[in-house]
Formats: structure tokens, C-alpha cells, sequence
């Protein structure tokens, strides 16, 4: 569940998990936490945080800081991404594919944190290798970092670019949403064939 930290700046914060570690020492065993969370504003900007400390809310807390700290800014395609791209890191490989409006975010637990942060609403993932969730939000940086805009391809390359795959598919799918059928209407048939199973 997401938590506003700043109600200025828009930026919200979800803590991907909890993780518990033990010393033995002579007394017995001596608990410390740490925690990761993704930082994000819903706008093309986030971040990573990791923290530890010897009680859960000041790990939290360092996570926080640390994910505010290192926010970037992503370009985005409306609520989806300009591209496909592949993010590695250890044995985690994260594959996540544009979609047009209405798929939602198609992803797991860690990876749908930092999409959802970040502000795509439209996208489908894949992951391949480990589970483990560090590295695959980590993974998930690692390919948002290789995402550029039109603009940016069209200014490295001079060259002018044409509509995209991806602007073609939000295209069809913002014309599509519009002219869909009335919802009245279904609602009045599907009424209207209860009535007639019913009979």
C-alpha cells in the first residue's frame, strides 16, 4: 500500500519488503531489519531505497531517505513505456513490453512497485531467473536506465521519425474506448436476457 510522503511534491512510498536477520551473541539473539521501497511521484520520476537499523520503522525510515535521494526521471509514452526494454541484474532478467490503454500493470509484486511509482498504468513484464525481489527491482532500473523518448532518438540520430508501434496502439485503443458500445444499453439487455432465462 502506498504512503504519501510529501504532499507538495506528490511523492509516495511503498515498501517492497521486510527482511529479518539474527546474531547469535551471549545473551541470546540480537535482531536487526532491513527494508526495501520504491519512492515515486507517478510522473516519470523514482527511486531505490535500502536501510537498515535494529527496529523496523527506522529501517523503513533510512529506505525512504535513501530512495528520495537517488530519484531520476524516466521518459514515458502516456501511461505506458516509449519501448520494449530488458533490464539485468544477477541472475534476474525483466522484460517489460508496452501496452495500450486499459491492460493495467501485468507484473509481480516487486517488479508492479516501481512501475506503479513511476506512473505506468498500461504494461505487460516478464520476468526470467531468480525471484528474488532486490534484484528484480534493481533489474527493473536497469531497464528503465536504457529508455529513451522519440525525441531523444530523433535528436541523437537526425532524422525524422514517423508514428510508433506504440503511439499507434494508444491510438487505437484511446479510439476504441471512446466509441465502445453504451454501457445503458448493455446493462438494459443483459436486465433483459435475465428476464427471459428467468421465465
Amino acid at each position: 500500500m502506498a504512503e504519501m510522503l510529501e504532499e507538495s511534491g506528490g511523492i509516495e512510498s511503498t515498501t517492497v519488503g521486510v527482511y529479518r536477520t539474527a546474531a547469535t551473541v551471549k545473551g541470546g539473539r540480537r535482531f536487526s531489519f532491513s527494508s526495501l521501497v520504491v519512492v515515486g511521484d507517478r510522473h516519470g520520476r523514482v527511486g531505490l531505497g535500502y536501510g537498515k537499523a535494529n527496529h523496523v520503522p527506522p529501517a523503513i525510515e533510512k529506505a525512504q531517505k535513501q530512495a528520495k535521494r537517488d530519484m531520476q526521471y524516466y521518459p514515458l509514452q502516456g501511461t505506458t513505456l516509449p519501448h520494449e526494454v530488458e533490464g539485468r541484474f544477477g541472475a534476474c532478467r525483466v522484460r517489460l513490453l508496452p501496452a495500450s490503454p486499459g491492460t493495467g500493470v501485468i507484473a509481480g509484486a516487486a517488479v508492479r512497485a516501481v512501475l506503479e511509482m513511476l506512473g505506468v498504468q498500461d504494461c505487460l513484464t516478464k520476468s526470467f531467473g531468480s525471484n528474488n525481489p532486490k534484484n528484480l527491482c534493481k533489474a527493473v532500473f536497469n531497464g528503465l536506465d536504457g529508455l529513451r523518448s522519440k525525441d531523444d532518438t530523433m535528436r541523437l540520430r537526425g532524422v525524422e521519425l514517423g508514428e510508433t508501434m506504440v503511439e499507434e496502439s494508444i491510438r487505437r485503443g484511446k479510439s476504441f474506448i471512446s466509441s465502445g458500445p453504451d454501457v445503458s444499453s448493455v446493462t438494459e439487455a443483459s436486465a433483459e436476457a435475465t428476464e427471459e432465462v428467468s421465465k
